[in-house]
């Protein structure tokens, strides 16, 4: 009977290495973007701030251990986790990322609108939101993997309906606006961006009842929920950095 192991193989001849996953969760508060951060309890990195993350155990998928770790090192109840989209965002692989031996981390991205308030648990001291500019050193190269999924989301507004998925059920065309502007750290110019917006089939579909007032002095405006469609035809592009207004200051950490 076949074993499935080619004939001379020897497992003892590769030196073991760990597998973990990291998570950047992002959300928009307070027209900025922040990410969930979680505080080291243990070494290495004791008192830093580190993205939610752990070691995939033996009988997990690297899926099933990124929604168990987020649970347990932010206390979220298992609503706001299932809720989660987690996005594979790349593997890590580079030798010395962590100084206790050779670990791989498959990292995840994933955005939602605003969460409740997180708590510290398992190997983490505490749990909070930090606005992505505000963040200072991680541990590990948890900076390196911030970095690549603020990058990615960005991108992935252009071409995509990510957007919607920071916003609330039924959501003005100015929140939506605002989403976008948040990511990319730029000043939309309102009238062409609805007309860009409305010009996409299915992007958004327009809610029956009164319109709503958003604050200011404006009047209120209409209501919109996400539509079917998942890719946007033509791109929503950002402007280029020549082109594009002075960018919005983010907000800061309370």
């Amino acid at each position: 009977m076949s074993t499935g192991v080619p004939e001379g193989y020897d497992p003892h001849a590769f030196p073991p290495f760990a597998v973990t996953v990291d998570l950047a969760v992002f959300t928009v508060r307070g027209a900025a973007l922040h990410v969930l951060l979680v505080e080291r309890g243990q070494d290495p990195f004791r008192g830093r701030w580190a993205l939610p993350g752990g070691f995939v155990l033996p009988r997990e998928s690297a899926d099933e251990a990124a929604r168990r770790e987020l649970a347990e090192e932010t206390g979220l109840g298992p609503d706001a986790v299932g809720a989660l989209h987690l996005e594979q965002l790349r593997t890590y692989t580079d030798p010395d990322r962590d100084p206790r031996m050779r670990v791989v981390s498959v990292a995840y991205a994933a955005l939602l609108p605003d969460l409740p308030e997180p708590r510290g648990g398992g190997d983490a001291a505490s749990a909070r939101w930090w606005a992505t500019g505000a963040t200072g050193p991680l541990a590990f190269d948890h900076d390196r993997i911030l970095t690549d999924a603020r990058d990615r989301i960005g991108a992935k507004l252009e071409y995509t309906c990510l957007a919607t998925e920071f916003c609330p059920a039924e959501f003005t065309l100015g929140e939506l606006q605002q989403v976008y502007e948040t990511v990319w750290g730029v000043e939309l110019d309102r009238p062409n961006f609805r007309r860009k917006v409305l010009n996409v089939p299915d992007f958004v579909q327009p809610v029956d009842g009164p319109p709503r007032r958003t604050g200011g002095r404006g009047k209120p405006a209409a209501l919109y929920r996400a539509g079917g469609t998942t890719t946007l035809h033509p791109p929503l592009l950002r402007p280029q950095p020549t082109d594009a207004p002075l960018s919005r200051p983010e907000g800061r950490t309370p």
